[in-house]
């Protein structure tokens, strides 16, 4: 079959392969720990063995080359012919990638390219290199075997056709000839050898039949004139055809003859006392065998002997019932299109609870109230459609941890916890870059090496603790490790010499804000830059796509004891829970993830710190921005003052910050509209939507707004 990169079955394959090759990942990680698992070998076997199989049928040479020398090695591994070490693992985790890559062009409509040979190279090594050595036993000496005593061979009539051997008819051919010659020189042994074969060319064709009298003289050149009698001919046994459920009457009682004997089966009137008592001393007989043709797919049925002689019964309720199939698959551009409505269907809902104020008519209330429920049941049970277990994130990480040990020389163990734990599918994909970044930091940054860890009382291997639960209608996300932890002075010692601030400043840092520090751009605590770590840029691309998720991060530490990485995202991003708010008589749309605290400004103290407004809550100093300002439009003046008002507590990425507003609306679900042409890309803005009074509201993205206005200063003051 040419290869057609349009072709459904290739789409298919690509899908239940591309499942396959995830499975892999983590049976290949977890066989390395447990090497004489032979389900693991048989999985990861299988696994081998059927993306080959499926490949060869799409004629998609370069995945079958590879698939198949890695299932020449596992059968060596299932067979004991080798054993599981860690260059074997390293090449097949090298063969992964590459069959990832493969199946990343297959996406793409391209025929893969061939693997690196080199790498086939070593798969074959592998396979034919010197297998495990099996443990040595003295062979004991054989002892001659006896000569078998022959006795003659009944003949047995074949139940189907066997092929007839070329060897067989040069010899049944040269005993007719002797035997037509008169030649009697056959030795006994010679004659059983040669009536073994002539048994089993007999009926092997149909055109060379020798006749009855040919017959009767070779059995008596076998066995001397008239020692040989032929046995009785036994009636032929009951045969069910195969494209039938029931038997007749007839074959049941001769079914029951050759069980019982002829005329003393259950139903004849003699033998059915004797088949009652049977049947009370002999558990074992309450089922026979029933002889099949031999040509009905080698099923035999067994036939219960409780059955009724009748042999009528509805074969159909014995049967059990074929279970219907409870999966399928659509596809996510279709459940997109689904969601679009239903968030059509929510703009209308809010519209109507918005106008049902106005009505005076219960009834009308009502069916607006029923309208408000089965909707929000709608939106749900859609969204679930949408949500994918964290486990297809997750899965990555045990390669990670493992790649990046074996190079750094340490012992580490990825325990993962909540990985059933479900959430929107685009936030699945998001969240992988992240969590990657944090991982690797973890085994870098926090885990020590095996003799330090040793001189502190600690186990040889360090242990990260990947864990996923849901909170409302949040995903909280956790990497924890038992390593040496972050000590507060070495980062502010850090942040003045890579010259992010003043040592006045950096003394001022609290703990947490020092934990936070990491998040910045280009600040790293790595003496040397490596491949791995050290450039500055992991923990900042980590908050960047956290904060365009409308998550949060927070970050604790303890010297010796380890460090906790607590991530919070919305479950979804389809349907926004938001904080509406009013900013120079415009409606604004806050997402409600980062919302904290709410409260007006005139109860708490502003003052200037370093050139940035700041306001006191509870005992602490945060930094205080003026939306006012930031959204006037030009030559619109903003509303005077900042003794007015109310100030929204948010949080972004680590960092909590007040906006002033000038007023709160309060919560509502809204449907993120894009921006167009003209507004794409506008900083601070992330979508549109329509509120329940049926205006426009932009939604703000509140991290773009934060870097493109924070920085600015007016009269000295930033705000």
């Amino acid at each position: 079959m040419a290869f057609n990169a349009d072709n459904e079955m290739l789409q298919d394959f690509l899908i239940e392969a591309g499942e396959l090759l995830d499975g892999l990942n983590g049976q290949l990680i977890d066989l390395e720990r447990t090497p004489d698992d032979r389900d693991l070998l048989n999985a990861v076997f299988r696994g081998f063995h059927t993306i080959k199989g499926g490949a060869g049928f799409l004629e998609i040479t370069p995945l079958v080359e590879v698939c198949h020398i890695a299932e020449d090695v596992f059968n060596l591994l299932r067979n004991g012919e080798r054993r599981v070490d860690a260059r074997l693992m390293d090449v097949m985790l090298r063969v992964l990638d590459v069959l990832n890559q493969m199946f990343a062009e297959l996406h793409q409509g391209q025929l893969p390219d061939p693997a690196d040979p080199g790498l086939l190279r070593e798969l074959a090594r592998l396979r034919d290199g010197n297998p495990a050595p099996a443990p040595a036993k003295a062979a004991p000496v054989a002892a001659p075997a006896p000569t078998p005593v022959l006795s003659p061979v009944p003949v047995v009539k074949p139940v189907a056709p066997a092929p007839l051997a070329d060897a067989a008819d040069t010899e049944f051919e040269a005993l007719l000839a002797d035997l037509r010659e008169g030649d009697t020189g056959v030795t006994d042994v010679e004659a059983r050898d040669v009536e073994v074969e002539a048994v089993q060319a007999v009926g092997g064709t149909g055109s060379d039949l020798i006749t009855d009298e040919e017959f009767e003289a070779l059995l008596d050149k076998l066995h001397g004139p008239g020692k040989f009698s032929a046995p009785a001919p036994e009636e032929p046994p009951v045969v069910i055809s195969k494209g039938e459920d029931l038997i007749t009457d007839d074959e049941f009682e001769k079914v029951l003859d050759q069980m019982y004997g002829a005329g003393k089966g259950p139903t004849s009137a003699g033998g059915a006392a004797e088949a009652t008592a049977e049947a009370a001393t002999d558990g074992a007989a309450a089922s026979m065998p029933m002889p099949v043709e031999d040509g009905a797919d080698g099923v035999a049925a067994n036939l219960p002997a409780t059955r009724p002689a009748t042999g009528r019964g509805d074969a159909k309720s014995a049967a059990a019932p074929e279970k219907a199939e409870t999966t399928v698959r659509v596809d996510t551009e279709r459940l997109d299109a689904i969601m679009n409505l239903v968030g059509e269907l929510v703009l209308v809902r809010n519209r109507l609870n918005t106008l049902k104020a106005t009505f005076d008519d219960e009834q009308v209330s009502q069916v607006i109230a029923s309208l408000d429920m089965v909707t929000s049941d709608l939106q749900a049970a859609v969204m679930k459609t949408r949500m994918q277990p964290v486990k297809k994130v997750f899965g990555r990480f045990p390669r990670v941890v493992r790649d990046v040990s074996r190079v750094l020389g340490k012992e580490v163990e990825l325990i993962m916890e909540g990985e059933e734990t479900d959430l929107d599918k685009n936030l699945v994909e998001a969240l992988a870059d992240p969590l990657i970044h944090l991982v690797r930091n973890a085994v870098d940054h926090g885990i020590e090496m095996p003799d330090v860890r040793q001189r502190n009382s600690k186990p040889r291997i360090g242990t990260v603790v990947l864990s996923a639960a849901q909170e409302g209608d949040h995903i909280l996300l956790s990497i924890r490790d038992d390593g040496a932890g972050m000590d507060p002075e070495k980062l502010r010692r850090k942040a003045v010499e890579k010259g992010m601030m003043d040592a006045e400043t950096a003394e001022r840092l609290t703990e947490q804000e020092c934990f936070e520090l990491i998040l910045l751009p280009g600040f790293s605590t790595k003496e040397q830059i490596s491949d791995i770590s050290g450039r500055g840029v992991g923990m900042d691309v980590v908050k960047t796509a956290i904060s365009r998720l409308s998550g949060t991060i927070n970050i604790s530490s303890e010297v010796g004891a380890g460090t906790l990485v607590m991530i919070k995202v919305p479950l979804t991003l389809a349907i926004l829970p938001t904080l509406m708010v009013v900013v120079n008589r415009r409606k604004y749309a806050m997402p409600l993830g980062v919302v904290s605290e709410i409260f007006e400004i005139a109860d708490k103290e502003t003052n200037v710190v370093d050139g940035q407004l700041s306001i006191t809550v509870r005992q602490k100093a945060l930094p205080l921005f003026n939306l006012r300002r930031w959204l006037s439009i030009r030559n619109e003046e903003a509303t005077p003052g900042i003794k007015d008002g109310q100030v929204v507590l948010v949080q972004i990425g680590a960092q909590t910050v007040g906006l002033i507003v000038d007023s709160v609306i309060g919560q509502e679900e809204v449907v993120i509209k894009p921006l167009g042409e003209i507004l794409y890309g506008l900083p601070g803005f992330a979508g549109a939507t329509i509120t329940g009074d049926g205006h426009i509201a932009l939604i703000l993205d509140l991290p773009s707004l934060l870097r493109h206005y924070g920085a600015r200063r007016s009269d000295g003051i930033r705000y």
